[in-house]
């Protein structure tokens, strides 16, 4: 490039004259609320559910078990899909057995 071009572009991210600071660019930083509200709206366009009175949800997987304990779920029964919100714990599966 060309020394010309470049203080061409340099000039366009200055602020003030020629000994001043030049702007530093804002990140963007993506909050979890948005993702949530993104989810919240694709699961309300697939037509899920809240069904009521679930207790405990155990996921078996290998040798694990993932538990929720009150857990909110959500089912879309035509869409074959299931939505389990809570806080998980990680057990051993020969725990949950006894």
């Amino acid at each position: 490039m060309n020394v010309e071009k470049l203080k061409k572009m340099a000039g366009a991210v200055r602020t003030g004259g020629k000994g001043s600071m030049r702007r530093k660019k804002k990140a963007v930083h993506k909050t979890a609320t948005t993702d949530d509200k993104r989810l919240q709206s694709t699961l309300k366009r697939i037509g899920v559910n809240t069904i009521p009175g679930i207790e405990e949800v155990n996921i078996f997987k290998d040798d694990i078990v993932i538990q929720f304990q009150n857990p909110k779920v959500q089912a879309s029964i035509p869409a074959n899909t299931w939505v389990v919100s809570g806080v998980p714990q990680t057990k051993s599966e020969w725990i949950i057995c006894f």
